[in-house]
Order: C-alpha cells, then structure tokens, then sequence
C-alpha cells in the first residue's frame, strides 16, 4: 500500500513554527494549487485548490528559515487525518499533508527560478545539476515491444 502525496504550488502565508515542550519542532502552512480548465463557454477558469501541510523537526526548522508567502514549492508527504474537539467541545477533523521533503522552486517575488509558473513548471529546472549514474557496464538491450493486438483494452 502507497500513501504518497506531492503538490507543486504557492504558498498562501509564512509557515507558523512552533517548538513543544519535547524539544520536537512543527511547522505549518498551507499551499495553493490551481487546475485551469475551458468552461461550456470556451472560457479559461481556473478552480484553487488549498492544502495544510505539516512539517516536523529539522525540516520545519527549515521552512521557518526559507519558506516565505507567495513562493512556490514543490512538496512530497503523505496524507493524514486528525480529528479533535475544540475549545466549544465540538468534534473536528482534517486532513493534511505531513512533509517529508519540499524544495523551493521559485521566489514568489516575480524572479521565477525555473522562468515558469510555479504551478506549471517543469522538475527539475534547467538550472539544477543533474547526476547522471556511474555506470561502466555495458548497456541492456531493449525489450522487444509488443504487437497491439497483443493489448489487453
């Protein structure tokens, strides 16, 4: 089983950091996704979608010192749910993404790292360095491909 999340997006405010009495540190902060679509019309719309994420530890320490609003993100975690009672005893529940990596992608301020929307972009950018494996050894033949009759649809 598989409970893997990665969102690209914007960040909708400065992640709130807190420190707990265990020493352990969480950071919190939501991120924007947007789907454009043509309407009935022919008209472009654009529906956002906003996402709580949660990060832990040396990764929150972390987003407290480079993550600021309006940055885009590219995020991997899983999905969790949590619920509680608030400060009224009503029962609560939501659902958030905990982070296990994230990685900056652009500065939010116009000066795009990728030259891209960060919502469309493309990753990695043509910036990173990319390491190519160290092999030596000879490479493998292609697997002949199938007929398409041979298609199970």
């Amino acid at each position: 089983m598989v409970n893997r999340v990665i969102l690209i997006g914007n960040l909708g405010r400065d992640p709130e950091v807190r420190r707990l009495e265990n020493g352990a540190v969480v950071a919190k902060f939501p991120i924007a996704t947007n789907e454009n679509y043509k309407d009935k019309s022919g008209a472009w719309q654009t529906q956002t979608e906003w996402h709580d994420i949660v990060v832990w530890r040396t990764l929150a320490e972390r987003a407290e010192s480079t993550l600021k609003k309006g940055m885009g993100v590219y995020i991997e975690g899983k999905l969790t749910h949590r619920a509680w009672q608030d400060q009224d005893g009503n029962n609560r529940r939501t659902t958030e993404v905990v982070g296990s990596y994230f990685r900056i992608i652009s500065s939010g301020s116009g000066g795009k790292r990728d030259g891209s929307d960060a919502g469309g972009g493309y990753f990695p950018s043509e910036d990173d360095e990319i390491a190519a494996p160290n092999n030596s050894g000879p490479v493998p033949e292609e697997a002949p491909n199938q007929a398409d009759d041979d298609l199970p649809f």
